[in-house]
């Protein structure tokens, strides 16, 4: 009995650990690793300048760690009070190095992202959602507001003039220094690996090695935004294995399809970044409760899926009866959610996307808005979804115009060049796969600029091998000849 009942005790104490942000650990959704090319590992190495320091936070304590840590010691062996004892000791150990965890964690965050940085991060991605669903309409369309706005704002400090000034106009921000600051804090804020999940961040800057890229410049990319940076030959097929195999090792291997670079030799330098995202639900899906179901897609075409099934009690919900649609999410165990919104019978949803609810109800639970609580009975289908987009006409049709244009955009922040240059591919792919214990999803921009003028001639490569018969002069400081031999034998 008294067994039981410190058990008992052990386990309101870890949910009211819980409460204050531990996770419980279930297996991860089991999707392959990414292979790693060591050919293209080593170029990495070779055309690395600076290697981006990522922050290191201490080991997350698991329950299961705990929980397995109890299972070893033996009531009946050590009698109650070593028991009790040894107990306590566990339980010490575990919260000590718990709360060491989570006050590296609010360190590390700082004071969080503020208000003003929130709403125009909030309003940004109104507008670039809105653009590519309208314009990408029947398609999947996936793509990560965050990972973009990292690209852009990185971009921003390679560019002066109109086209820095059109990036802030779509990114809302007034001056570098605001740039620097809401991707710092942007950065440090998604930004985890906990026992449960992760979500992890990484930039990279590729410049071509006939060029010699300012200093000044490079600083606040590897400060700001832990960026690490490469000189390389561009259009070199080693190059594009190394590019692939950076955006692979940061994105396990999701987006190995759509991570297929090819560089030019005038090429001047690309721009990446990567998101990767795994968590676990809150509460699982359970594998017997899912079944063979239909889905209709946007054309009207029927396909059987595997679909998920459980009910919530007391979860929040949205209803938009004007307009017709339903919005309620799914907790993982960090406290990240996933939010759904299902348009009602014969609501279409390309009617919701055009006229801006759709975006706006994904948005609902932050605007203070009261949610009501129901019971939720959740039939979710696994899917596997991603797209592979190229963004210059959407961002284009969103102000950003100047860095494509190569009689109007200025690198020279980041570059003296002799020659034009513009910004010639924003390839962002994304992908999103969900199972019954929780979610794993990747993205990537890559934004390449070219010099669109020709390349200054490659210099001609000379052999000097001085094994024949030769001639010789040597010169004052004046450049009049002091010597001069010819040498048929040695």
């Amino acid at each position: 009995m008294k067994r039981v009942l410190c058990l008992l005790l052990m386990a309101v104490m870890l949910l009211s650990f819980a409460a204050c942000g531990a996770e419980q650990q279930n297996p991860q959704p089991n999707h392959a690793e990414a292979p790693a090319d060591p050919l293209a590992a080593q170029y990495l190495a070779d055309y690395a300048l600076v290697t981006a320091h990522l922050p290191e936070l201490p080991t997350m304590p698991s329950e299961e760690e705990l929980m397995a840590a109890f299972e070893k010691i033996d009531y009946d062996k050590m009698g109650a009070e070593a028991y009790q004892q040894a107990q306590e000791k566990i339980w010490n150990d575990w919260d000590t190095r718990s709360r060491a965890y989570a006050n590296a964690v609010r360190e590390f965050r700082g004071e969080g992202v503020d208000v003003r940085f929130t709403d125009g991060f909030i309003d940004y991605t109104k507008d670039t959602a809105l653009q590519l669903f309208k314009v990408h309409s029947g398609d999947n369309v996936i793509y990560s507001p965050a990972n973009l706005y990292l690209a852009l704002a990185m971009l921003s400090e390679t560019v002066d003039g109109g086209s820095r000034t059109q990036l802030f106009d779509l990114l809302n921000l007034d001056s570098i220094e605001d740039a620097r600051k809401c991707a710092d804090s942007l950065w440090r804020n998604l930004y985890s690996e906990t026992a449960s999940g992760k979500c992890l961040l990484a930039n990279s800057l590729w410049s071509n090695e006939q060029y010699q890229m300012k200093l000044d410049a490079l600083k606040p990319l590897g400060e700001t935004y832990h960026a690490s940076v490469y000189r390389a030959p561009m259009g070199d097929k080693k190059t594009d294995a190394a590019i692939g195999e950076w955006v692979n090792g940061n994105t396990n291997g999701l987006l190995r399809e759509a991570a297929q670079f090819e560089t030019k030799p005038e090429t001047l330098f690309m721009l990446l970044s990567t998101l990767y995202f795994k968590d676990q639900w809150s509460d699982d899906f359970n594998v017997g409760a899912t079944s063979k179901d239909t889905f209709t897609n946007a054309s009207g075409e029927k396909e059987e899926i595997d679909f998920m099934h459980k009910t919530d009690d007391h979860m929040g919900f949205f209803r938009d009866e004007e307009n017709g649609y339903t919005v309620a999410q799914l907790y993982f165990k960090s406290g990240a959610a996933m939010r759904f919104l299902l348009p009602d019978e014969g609501v279409a949803l390309q009617g919701l996307i055009e006229n801006g609810a759709a975006i706006g109800g994904l948005q609902i639970y932050d605007m203070g808005v009261n949610i009501p609580v129901g019971e939720i009975h959740w039939s979710v289908p696994k899917f596997d979804v991603s797209s592979n987009l190229q963004l210059i006409e959407d961002l284009k049709a969103l102000g950003v115009t100047d860095v494509f244009d190569d009689a109007k955009a200025d690198f020279s922040p980041l570059v003296d060049l002799d020659e034009a240059a513009a910004v010639t591919s924003v390839q962002h792919a994304a992908r999103v796969l969900v199972d019954e214990n929780g979610c794993e999803a990747a993205a990537f921009t890559a934004i390449t600029t070219d010099a669109t003028a020709a390349l200054p001639e490659e210099l001609p490569q000379i052999e000097m091998n001085l094994n024949r018969p030769f001639t010789f002069m040597i010169t004052g400081v004046d450049g009049l000849p002091l010597f001069v031999g010819v040498v048929n034998t040695l």
